[in-house]
């Protein structure tokens, strides 16, 4: 890799506002949902509150899991479809051949990805975005009706697997119970110790959880993926007039399905833990949970339309921009705030603490974006990607910015 004459290649290309407003705000939710699984080892354990009551407390459990659980993930699926098709018109542009590219843009991914769930969180989410981006190219001359039926039977077989699960197999009993709370307690003293007991706490972690990653997470991103290309493809959110008839249906089926279907299931997490009604739940989120993100979508865009829209798409872009270095940052503040080796306010804090905290960061995040934006081309994690990408040193520092606030 060298450093060269700044091309037009070593630019970054123009933006679309909304995509990257999106993107911003799909951080919010990935943040709520992330900071759930950093505050508690027993987030996502069956009857990991042995007394089936309903307070504040679980309220806000109860909203966060309707609206952000699945949802967001699924939002950043569907950008990342999108924003594939943007890189296609930016190899285009700079007359070079798109795959080799993508590949080593994907690889990249994948090692930041690797470092980012071995150091601080297990859950990470850019591994899978790596390997399954790579999957996509197998789609991407496809028609949009296979891409449209594909992405359905995904989700639709996604499903279908967990009813079966659910009526066949899931009946734990309270011995398998027991053995995941001794897990929960041997995570918790890990989590609440040294770096290096987080560190391999984490690889314990992820022996186990490319089970959840094959029978959740990959079809429904893929199937997202497939959307977002295909609304790429179209540059759908580059053209108001074109998504504009479909805000108001989106909307409606949201409220009329996705949030209804989003409450069940939310409600069988909170008081059928561990049971089959769970699974029932789950499968029942799995083929909803896409109308209620395109539910918020569509919110979003009408709001970025409305008479004051400019300025909270202003204000959500420039972290959109950069949304890799803000996802892993989200990380590492999270890492100091809940284990040993920062705060250590891992099962000691309440839902709504965990709220406001993911609010908190979520704001400084919008400002330091912003004057992170107005200074430089990229995120650094974003410049480092588009040098990996295009094989050579773009430019970094915008001309005459000073560092001033």
């Amino acid at each position: 890799m060298k450093s060269d004459v700044p091309s037009p290649a070593a630019k970054p290309v123009s933006r679309i506002a909304d995509v990257d407003a999106l993107r911003g705000f799909a951080l919010l939710g990935i943040l709520q949902v992330n900071i759930l699984a950093f505050s508690s080892v027993f987030y996502g354990f069956p009857n990991s509150d042995a007394e089936l009551s309903f307070g504040f407390n679980e309220f806000v459990q109860l909203i966060i899991s309707t609206i952000f659980e699945m949802k967001f993930y699924l939002l950043f699926s569907f950008l990342f479809g999108y924003s594939v098709t943007l890189q296609m018109q930016s190899a285009e542009r700079a007359g070079e051949a798109f795959i080799p590219r993508f590949l080593r843009r994907q690889a990249g991914l994948w090692i930041v990805g690797l470092l980012h769930a071995v150091l601080l969180f297990h859950g990470d989410i850019l591994t899978t975005y790596a390997v399954l981006g790579v999957v996509l190219l197998y789609w991407r001359n496809k028609p949009d009706n296979t891409l449209i039926k594909a992405a359905v039977w995904l989700i639709g077989l996604t499903a279908l697997l967990w009813l079966l699960v659910g009526a066949l197999f899931w009946n734990p009993d309270q011995t398998d119970i027991a053995e995941l709370l001794a897990e929960a307690q041997l995570a918790h003293t890990a989590y609440s110790g040294s770096f290096s007991a987080v560190i391999m706490q984490h690889i314990t972690e992820l022996q186990t959880m490319w089970i959840l990653l094959l029978l959740i997470q990959v079809p429904c991103a893929l199937a997202m993926f497939l959307l977002g290309f295909l609304a790429g493809r179209h540059q759908f959110l580059a053209q108001p007039e074109l998504y504009r008839p479909y805000l108001k249906p989106a909307i409606k089926a949201a409220i009329m399905i996705g949030l209804p279907a989003s409450v069940l299931t939310a409600l069988t997490g909170l008081f059928a833990s561990g049971t089959e009604w769970e699974v029932f739940g789950l499968a029942l989120t799995l083929v909803t949970a896409p109308l209620l993100t395109f539910g918020i979508i569509a919110l979003m865009l009408r709001l970025f339309g409305a008479k004051h829209g400019q300025f909270w798409r202003d204000a959500l872009a420039p972290a959109g921009r950069m949304a890799l270095s803000n996802y892993l940052l989200q990380s590492l503040i999270c890492s100091f705030i809940f284990y040993g080796f920062g705060l250590g306010l891992i099962e000691k804090t309440t839902a709504i603490v965990n709220v406001l905290i993911g609010l908190s960061v979520f704001i400084v995040q919008l400002f330091v974006s912003r004057w992170w934006m107005r200074h430089y081309y990229y995120g650094p994690l974003e410049w480092l990607l588009r040098a990996l990408t295009i094989g050579r040193w773009p430019d970094f520092r915008k001309p005459n910015a000073r560092l001033g606030v």
